[in-house]
Parts: structure tokens; sequence; C-alpha cells
């Protein structure tokens, strides 16, 4: 039996493989950011097709934190039951299944909060629209709505929850030198940066206890101008190891970098693929918990390679899954072509339009 069919284990969590959805944005939450019966399908589907654990979309913690239409919300408890509806689907299907927690801070949208976006710093030329800094009042709030959001999905019954700092959503923005240039004690040096994660991981902790898996998504680095590099993502890292973080999903890039969008077209090559390996050697070289490493994985061969060679403890993807949910399945039965992804990136275009992301491509190639 491959590697990638063994067993893991995250604070207790026991997986039955090393595949995990990475959470991505479906479009397809209620106007109020709850659960409709298409996301439960489609998360339904993804444990039917045997992924070991599965991330949910990013879900803002609070209402001014939503960054996207049909985004997941978990800022009140009237959102509990309906997620409640999710989770047992996917444990009647065997699956496993953690809340990210997100909040978009400089990339929220004004249009769907109503309101004007905050963010760590006011940075000139990323944006048109105005944006509003952050108080030390505001980062309590932002903190204690993490620590809520995440008792909202405990008792929803999610596994877990995963922080999402990754991508240029607000948690990012704190430790990226180009959109944090604080000078108190939120700003400066890398402790300073890293200090709201530690305390978003404290609250959440206080709320759920030791038992309950608490992961969080980051960026190796940002791949801009004086963003997040490599030497400061690892001491952040290893700060929230310190403090008990179960695991880390390793990305990269942010929102209005290249490496976060052209890197992830047309991977036509074994060679092209897992683009953040080299960064996730540096990470589990140094670090003891469970390392997930998404990132342009596509073919069997490459994520065992990675898993046996020690690069990283899990494999995670998120657009394969959009064009085959049942994808681990068909691994485990032993047809291991690559996943069919051809990395277009069109999923994402019916979201926008309202009607949640879906495999364009497949479409059209089953209507000709």
């Amino acid at each position: 039996m491959s590697i990638l069919f063994e067993s893991g284990k995250i604070n207790g969590m026991k997986l039955s493989n090393r595949f995990v959805r990475s959470a991505t944005w479906e479009g397809m939450a209620a106007d109020d950011g709850g659960c409709t019966p298409k996301l439960i399908d489609l998360m339904a589907n993804l444990a039917k097709g045997g992924v070991g654990l599965i991330i949910s979309g990013h879900a803002y913690v609070q209402k001014e934190g939503q960054a996207a239409p049909g985004q997941l919300g978990i800022y009140k408890d009237e959102l509990i039951s309906g997620f409640q509806n999710m989770t047992d689907a996917v444990h009647a299907n065997g699956g496993k299944i953690v809340m990210q927690l997100s909040h978009g801070g400089f990339f929220a949208s004004s249009k769907l909060t109503g309101q004007t976006p905050k963010a760590p710093s006011i940075v000139e030329g990323v944006v048109k629209s105005p944006r509003k800094e952050m108080t030390a009042d505001d980062i309590q709030q932002v903190v204690i709505a993490f620590a809520e959001g995440a008792t909202r999905a405990k008792k929803a019954g999610f596994d877990g929850v995963q922080i999402h700092s990754a991508h240029g959503y607000l948690l990012s923005q704190f430790l990226s030198p180009a959109f944090n240039q604080r000078t108190d004690e939120y700003g400066g040096d890398i402790q300073n940066r890293n200090r709201i994660h530690i305390a978003v991981l404290r609250g959440i902790r206080q709320a759920l206890g030791d038992d309950v898996p608490v992961l969080i998504k980051m960026n190796c680095q940002d791949f801009i101008d004086n963003g997040l590099s490599i030497q400061d993502s690892l001491q952040a890292a290893k700060m929230l190891a310190a403090e008990g973080i179960d695991a880390i999903e390793l990305s990269g890039g942010i929102l209005i970098s290249k490496k976060l969008s052209p890197s992830r077209l047309g991977i036509k090559s074994e060679e092209q693929e897992a683009y953040f390996q080299e960064d996730a050697k540096v990470f589990k070289s140094q670090l003891d918990v469970p390392l997930i490493l998404v990132g342009g994985n596509r073919s069997f061969q490459v994520a065992e390679r990675l898993v046996q060679e020690g690069v990283a403890d899990y494999i995670s993807m998120s657009r394969p899954f959009i064009r085959q949910p049942d994808l681990i399945k068909r691994w485990k039965s032993g047809d291991l072509s690559k996943a069919a992804c051809v990395s277009d990136n069109m999923c994402f275009e019916p979201g926008m339009k309202g009607d949640g992301i879906y495999c364009v491509t497949a479409e059209r190639q089953r209507n000709r």
C-alpha cells in the first residue's frame, strides 16, 4: 500500500489517508454566508470520493470581513444549524472536515459589507477605494471574532478549525511588510507582525480546549516587492508551533502577486507541479508539526514522492477536486493517471456570476 493511503493523525483527529482538500471560495453560500444544499452536496461528494480531510471554504468571522459573493460566514449563531447539516453529511460518508476561519481585511468588499474595509495599514497604489487603518481595539475585536467563529464551528460539528493567514487576507496582511507598516506593537519585526496570530491562536485554544485540532494556512513567501520572506515566514511558523498549532498548510503568493496566478495556469508536466516544495523542505527541516503542502499537485507519483521523502506529511489540492471529487477513490482503485484538471482557472468564473464554481472545461466537453 502506498504511503499516501496510510492513516494519519492531527491532534487526535484520525485521517484515513494523506490527502487534503484545500479551502477555496465556492461561491455557493447564501447571502448571509449560510450553508446551502449545494455546499452540503459538494462536501458529501468529497467525503464519498475518499478525501482524507476536507477544509471548508474560507468563512468570514466578522461581516465586515466578507471578501466575495457567495462566501461562507460564521459570524453569528443563526448559521450554526445549517453547518450542522454539512458536517453530518461529511461524517455520514466517513469523512473529516475542519472549517477555515477568515477575514478579508484590506481585500474585504465594501459593496457586500456596506463598510469601509479595515486593514493593518493604509497602503497606497493597490486599490482606489478607501481603507481604514485598524485601531488596537479593532484588532482585539478581530481576535475575539476568530475565537467566537471557532466556537460556532465546534457547535456545528466540525472536527477542527483552520486559521486563514495566506494569499493576502487580513492575517496574511499583518505578516507582510508590504501591507503592515504599523509602528505599534503589531508592526516592525516579525515577532510584532506575528503578534495577532499568537493572540488568535490563544483565543481559539481558550474557547475550544487543547483537544480540538487547530491548523493554520500560511504563505511561505508573498512573491511581491517588500513582501513576506521565507526567513520571516519560518520564524512566524516556529512561534506558532511553540504555541501549540497542530498543523501548517503551506501555500504562497497573494491576490495581487503573479506567483499566485500564472504559476497555477497550464501545469503540463510533473516538473511544474508542487511549486512550493523547495520552501516546504526548509520548513520541514526545522519544524516538528505536521506539514500540509498545497500548490500545483496533480500527479499521484509526485505526491507519493513528496511524502516518502519527508517534504510534507499531507498533500493538499483544491482545483483538481472541483473537476474530480472522486479523484482519491480512483487513485486508490489503481488508476493512477494524473488529475484531469488542466489548470485554466475557468472554474471560478461561474462563481462570480452566482452559479457556484464548477469545471467549465469538463462541462463544455460533455455538451459537445
